[in-house]
């Protein structure tokens, strides 16, 4: 991420600027104790960070990890902000070109590059750290501020046989002592990017770490006082909170949650399976927010007076997955709130507050499209995806309007360059884009008589029908189109999503696990991550998904919020069976 960011908070071109713990429950201490409300921060006399910030992402959330560490926050609104720093914090998100060209004409490139020769602390994230390069193949290839040899340039899905963009927790391989990154040891940082810097001997005096993904890149820079990290230190937990305090205060030691000495769990490398818990909010008949959830879609009782299923609020069952070590966070909104001005959508508020308390990426959906408010206001997907990326969101989930867009594109053939998912991820990267898919099972006898994808089933159809598609629907279920699954999420990922969240009409609810043909079918047809949802019911079903298909995530909703599974029993049995897991 990478930002400049004034009193007011600046927005990217064309985005019309609006008005404005508890530790979880373990199982014979086999898992580390986690709670960054734990992280304990001693006093100083100097707590003022400066915060270069181009209004590109979600940079509320470095905000607040930086006041959750005891410092308040000066924004860059001029160029001699940066010279008269003291500290300087870095965050970026977006494309190369784009925080090159917003630098340039900020006047802000030659103070950037006086204060890192100048040898005061800086800090660098994720966009932050690949601008300190000499340059970038991304949009089309850019000149970066040359203060570290070598080229950023993007992953090769075709060699590495890998979903791109990485995204998720992966560990680091350190080469030597650092004090950014003292204390950190095997634990795992969160990275979400489809371009990476490499190691090589021209660069070999800066590089503190690297992680591996397929081959190694660089994942943590540093020299002196200036470090930067492609991970984002903010979305990494306690572990992250760690990292951040060792920058702001070198000399003082964090105090960490206690770990067990001798875990019998196993730590198997590389890119962790994510587990996610899922929060689908919606006004009650009283008009209060709360987490529901629905069997195949249904979130009302079965009996009585059919009211809404209340299983809890919003952002604290968002803080206790926290706690619980979930490895990110979605909020799905259910209610359709179309006829509210922007900034008072309740997700708005849902985010900030939960933001605050949260420290793993949170991703929204629910109403990502454009919409004309009561006073007649019209406003775009984008400007609805920038209000929530500003409130808190790394992620916005785009659902029904994803269909209609993939429709198109596959009758036309045709990038326009208007779609919500192409303009979204135009501004903020294709890593903030997610599809959600909401497909049924389709039985046929014969797969030549049908246009759709088919898989040959292990599950015969009513009629002993051997295939099988998977159709989308839109309008929570209610309707469906006549678009496949599979070609659906080729279609998305070709205009520009970043991940697909493949739920299951079908298995939602039923607790017997999820749609192993479903995931697989789909995982295996796109180069870009896949999360598995719906049908979920007992920890080992999150390991068999893993073990079966090639998706890179797993979601619940129900069993987590009744506390009828544990996140730290699911993560327990996952790492037993030698998965790389996130403990």
């Amino acid at each position: 991420f990478f930002f400049i960011m004034q009193a007011s908070t600046s927005v990217p071109a064309g985005v019309r600027q609006q008005p404005v713990g508890e530790s979880c429950r373990r199982h014979g201490q086999l898992l580390p104790r986690r709670a960054a409300s734990r992280v304990v921060v001693p006093a100083a006399v100097d707590k003022e960070v400066t915060l270069l910030d181009y209004g590109a992402g979600n940079v509320r959330s470095v905000r607040n990890a930086i006041m959750k560490l005891g410092y308040s926050i000066k924004d860059v609104e001029k160029p001699s902000d940066i010279s008269s720093a003291g500290k300087l914090i870095f965050p970026g998100v977006g494309s190369f070109g784009q925080a090159m060209r917003i630098l340039k004409q900020k006047e802000l490139v030659e103070p950037l590059k006086e204060y890192i020769d100048s040898g005061k602390p800086f800090l660098g994230v994720c966009l932050g750290l690949q601008l300190l390069f000499e340059g970038s193949e991304e949009s089309g290839g850019c000149e970066g501020l040359g203060m570290i040899p070598g080229q950023v340039c993007e992953f090769d899905k075709a060699t590495l046989g890998l979903p791109v963009p990485h995204i998720g927790w992966n560990d680091m391989s350190q080469k030597g002592p650092s004090p950014l990154l003292s204390g950190v040891g095997d634990k795992r940082v969160y990275f979400v990017h489809s371009y990476r810097a490499v190691p090589e001997p021209r660069n070999a005096d800066w590089v503190l770490a690297t992680t591996n993904y397929g081959d190694p890149f660089v994942a943590a820079v540093g020299k002196g006082n200036v470090y930067a990290t492609q991970f984002h230190p903010e979305k990494s937990g306690a572990t992250g909170l760690q990292i951040l305090n060792n920058f702001l205060e070198p000399s003082t030691p964090v105090s960490q949650p206690t770990t067990p000495a001798a875990s019998s769990l196993p730590h198997t490398n590389g890119l962790a399976r994510r587990v996610i818990a899922c929060l689908d909010v919606r006004a009650n008949d009283k008009g209060d927010l709360v987490v529901t959830k629905g069997d195949q879609y249904d979130v009302r009782e079965k009996d009585g007076e059919r009211d809404v299923r209340n299983l809890g609020k919003p952002v604290e069952l968002a803080a206790r997955y926290f706690e619980d070590g979930a490895d990110e966070v979605s909020f799905l909104n259910i209610t359709g709130f179309r006829d509210c001005p922007l900034n008072d959508l309740p997700m708005i508020k849902v985010l900030k507050e939960a933001s605050r308390r949260v420290f793993v990426p949170l991703t929204v959906g629910g109403g990502i499209r454009g919409f004309k408010d009561v006073n007649g206001t019209s406003y775009s997907a984008l400007d609805v995806a920038s209000s929530y990326f500003r409130s808190g969101a790394d992620k916005v989930s785009i659902g029904s309007d994803a269909v209609d867009v993939a429709e198109e594109y596959i009758r036309t053939g045709v990038r326009t360059g208007q779609t919500s998912i192409e303009q979204i991820s135009e501004v903020y990267g294709r890593q903030a884009v997610v599809v959600s898919i909401d497909p049924k099972r389709v039985y046929v006898a014969d797969p030549s008589q049908v246009k759709h994808k088919c898989t040959k089933t292990s599950k015969p159809g009513p009629n002993g029908e051997q295939w099988c598609w998977w159709q989308c629907t839109v309008k929570g279920g209610r309707e469906g189109r006549d678009i496949g699954a599979v070609e659906l999420a080729q279609a998305v990922e070709a205009l520009g999503t970043g991940e697909i969240l493949l739920n299951c009409i079908d298995c939602d609810g039923a607790k017997q696990g999820f749609d192993h043909e479903l995931v697989g079918a789909v995982s295996d047809a796109v180069s870009i991550p896949v999360i598995a949802s719906s049908g979920a019911g007992v920890p080992e079903h999150f390991t068999q998904v893993f073990q079966a298909t090639r998706c890179s995530a797993a979601l619940a909703a129900g069993i987590f919020h009744r506390q009828e599974v544990n996140i730290a029993d699911v993560k327990q049995h996952m790492a037993e069976n030698l998965l790389p897991t996130r403990l």
